[in-house]
């Protein structure tokens, strides 16, 4: 009897645990990589704070988070960009209804080599630089040599706010190196002497030198005062409006707490 008793304790021990687990609150977050690094830092603090949640987050660009959200395969997309029209009329088809969150502000930095003593440029000569118009950095009183430009791919919201602010949708030239990740990006910047580039302003680091766009330099002030003309907000879209642990995680996101960490991470808070 003793023995048949310890076997049902261990049982209903392991239910239990089961049940615990089956009934976590479980949140999956994909999308911009350029929000991926605010998405990471605050599910770790709010899963520190919340031992119940659990919070998944991944990457693959804006398009693919905004996806994802539409076919239902996340809880949160992550996105660079505001969506499109025609991903409204894809999540309508799909009975979804993407709710836009802004969770911070970003200035998209125009990036050269460290070593690179070009330190100002304006948004025309970047955009002829980016569509193969201007080639040679002795065009824009750097030293001669090729310039090597490299891109965010196609699928990325950071491609699309700069095709926005700065491309005025004219295509990048063919031969851009089209890269999947801010990070991506600065690394073959910080390689590359005769390389430019863009990336969000948590991925700046001491290879890579912003330059002043238009004689404004990107920063904290200069987005919030509005004045750095290639800056945005950075979103997170819901299904409709968040209701239980998906809610209070973005109320925490949006808390004073949530972005102090949104500040650690780089970007611009919203507070």
């Amino acid at each position: 009897m003793k023995k048949l008793a310890m076997i049902m304790a261990i049982g209903i021990a392991a239910i239990s645990l089961a049940a615990g687990t089956c009934f976590a609150e479980k949140i999956v977050v994909a999308g911009s990589t350029t929000v991926l690094p605010i998405a990471q830092k605050t599910a770790e603090v709010f899963m520190d704070e919340n031992s119940g949640v659990d919070i998944s987050v991944r990457g693959g660009g804006s398009s693919v988070g905004i996806t994802a959200l539409i076919d239902g395969n996340c809880d949160i997309a992550d996105s660079s960009r505001p969506i499109k029209d025609v991903e409204i009329q894809k999540s309508a088809s799909n009975g979804r209804d993407p709710v836009a969150h802004i969770v911070a502000l970003d200035g998209i930095a125009v990036v050269v080599n460290k070593s690179n003593p070009v330190s100002r440029l304006s948004k025309k000569q970047v955009r002829d630089i980016y569509m193969g118009k201007i080639s040679d950095w002795a065009q824009v009183g750097g030293k001669p040599g090729k310039i090597v430009v490299v891109s965010r791919d196609t699928a990325s919201g950071t491609f699309e706010a700069f095709g926005e602010l700065i491309m005025n949708k004219e295509k990048v030239l063919p031969s851009a190196l089209m890269q999947a990740s801010n990070q991506a990006v600065g690394q073959i910047i910080g390689q590359t002497p005769s390389g430019i580039g863009y990336v969000g302003l948590g991925f700046m680091s001491g290879e890579l030198k912003a330059v002043e766009i238009d004689g404004v330099m990107p920063s904290k002030e200069t987005v919030l005062s509005g004045k750095y003309p290639v800056s945005r907000p950075l979103f997170m879209y819901t299904n409709g409006k968040p209701q239980g642990v998906l809610k209070e995680y973005l109320d925490f996101i949006k808390s004073k707490k949530g972005q102090e960490l949104v500040e650690t991470q780089g970007y611009v808070g919203l507070k």
